[in-house]
């Protein structure tokens, strides 16, 4: 049997690939298969792409989920499966879209992709507005893209996707966010909301480093490895 800190270590040995097309929206490639994440109504890059295995959707915001968008990327990519949370689901069903449903305390082998489903809530906007079902995912045993949501999950992360701000979060939350996730290296999303990023991305780049972890600032549509 392989241990906890076995797998983080092989882990470490293989390389992912990224590519941010914005949002929450990106291409996250290993193991020969390709997962796009969260096609927001933020983005339309993704409405073009061929060569897609997995639509990755954590929760049903508009922001992460446009169902045009899903329907186009699933018709340049018929075998691709869709994997989400029931909430989504629900919605998926009224458009006859077939998904496979993975939630919190789940995983699953796609091929030799591991995903595994953390967390139940989408973060407090105000009190219970907009606080729908929310699955953070954890992928290969590396990479964790929490969704909205400050989820700590109960293993050790090597690279998180973690959020910059929203109507939900603010920059100082953010920040210790990734503080208290401890990931070897982290790359910002959910900045869609942003006329510009430079501002924030100092931020990160100057407080996050000096803490021993690696900030990762993606050029949108291009690739980078982890």
């Amino acid at each position: 049997m392989v241990r906890e800190k076995d797998k983080f270590r092989i882990s470490q040995i293989l390389i992912m690939k990224i590519t941010k097309l914005g949002h929450c929206c990106m291409i996250i490639e290993d193991a020969g298969m390709k997962i796009l994440t969260d096609p927001g109504m933020y983005t339309t890059e993704q409405n073009v792409l061929k060569d897609i295995d997995i639509i990755l959707i954590t929760h049903e915001h508009g922001d992460h989920l446009h169902i045009e968008s899903v329907k186009a990327v699933l018709a340049n990519n018929p075998d691709a499966k869709v994997i989400t949370n029931s909430s989504v689901g629900n919605i998926l069903s009224s458009e006859n879209i077939v998904f496979e449903t993975l939630e919190d305390g789940q995983s699953k082998k796609f091929g030799q992709i591991l995903i595994e489903g953390f967390g139940t809530k989408h973060a407090e906007i105000f009190e219970e507005y907009g606080q729908v079902l929310n699955t953070g995912y954890f992928i290969q045993n590396k990479l964790f893209f929490p969704g909205d949501a400050l989820y700590i999950p109960p293993k050790k992360v090597e690279v998180l996707a973690f959020p910059t701000a929203g109507s939900w979060a603010n920059i100082k939350e953010s920040i210790n966010y990734v503080m208290e996730v401890k990931p070897v290296k982290g790359f910002p999303v959910h900045d869609g909301g942003f006329k510009s990023t430079q501002f924030v991305y100092g931020v990160y780049k100057t407080i996050i480093p000096p803490k021993g972890i690696e900030v990762i600032l993606p050029e949108l549509g291009k690739e980078f490895e982890v």
